[in-house]
């Protein structure tokens, strides 16, 4: 299967970084950057939504493992993580060194494991890159391997968020053809694909508010701190699986 033009340049951006720069830098880079501070950020947000010890959770798009580094001492149930570029979710496995977790590659818009298996379905910055098509395939599935009152969690980017514009704008300027989509989302097609996926929108968090309550204090690659209250700068939605 020939791959999208996105895909096949996540795939060259990793193997470029991997040539030209130390391992664990490289694997910052290759999802953005501040490793420590966005996996620390993703991590309280879960735990701030109920995420227990016990819990299984999928983490799709789990890149060079920001999230599950910082799950590995606290997660003591199962935890899968799906990513398109073979080099990052290997490092994540490594970097972690939970033999009981699972890392393998993404086989499209689906999510291979059982029926209402998980506890907590992550989306961090996926949705950002993909077809609104391929984005409601996903949380159709998802809503399937979810358990009844499980949840899922995306980051997005809006419109009437002001400071998202500069992606907009960056986006604009870049005229290659495999360039990598920054996709963004309206709040009435949330609400509209959550309906038609049998799911209910708990909560939409502002990405230009301060919705993570910190146990620490978060500092960024740049120099800047957060502490008591944080932010991921996507915004985020928070959808549930009704129960019975």
């Amino acid at each position: 299967m020939k791959l999208p033009h996105f895909l096949s340049s996540y795939l060259k951006h990793s193997k470029d970084l991997l040539e030209t720069h130390e391992e664990s830098e490289a694997m910052s880079l290759a999802v953005g950057g501040d490793y420590e501070a966005v996996g620390a950020l993703e991590f309280l947000l879960l735990k701030h939504l109920g995420l227990q010890p016990q819990h299984q959770v999928i983490d799709v798009g789990c890149g060079s493992g920001r999230l599950a580094f910082q799950l590995r001492d606290h997660l003591r149930g199962g935890y899968v993580g799906i990513d398109v570029v073979p080099e990052l979710f290997q490092y994540a496995q490594k970097k972690c060194g939970r033999e009981d977790w699972r890392f393998y590659a993404a086989p499209g818009t689906t999510i291979p494991e059982p029926d209402a298996s998980a506890d907590f379905i992550t989306f961090f910055s996926v949705f950002t890159h993909l077809e609104f098509e391929d984005t409601f395939r996903y949380l159709v599935d998802a809503a399937r391997v979810l358990k009844p009152g499980g949840s899922i969690v995306f980051s997005f980017l809006e419109f009437r968020m002001p400071s998202h514009w500069n992606i907009f704008e960056a986006s604009l300027k870049d005229e290659r053809p495999d360039k990598v989509l920054n996709q963004f989302m309206d709040r009435d097609a949330i609400h509209a694909w959550a309906r038609h996926a049998g799911l209910h929108v708990e909560a939409l968090l502002d990405g230009e508010s301060l919705y993570i309550p910190l146990d620490r204090t978060v500092r960024w690659d740049d120099g800047r701190e957060m502490s008591e209250w944080g932010s991921l700068g996507q915004s985020v939605c928070v959808l549930k699986r009704p129960l019975p």
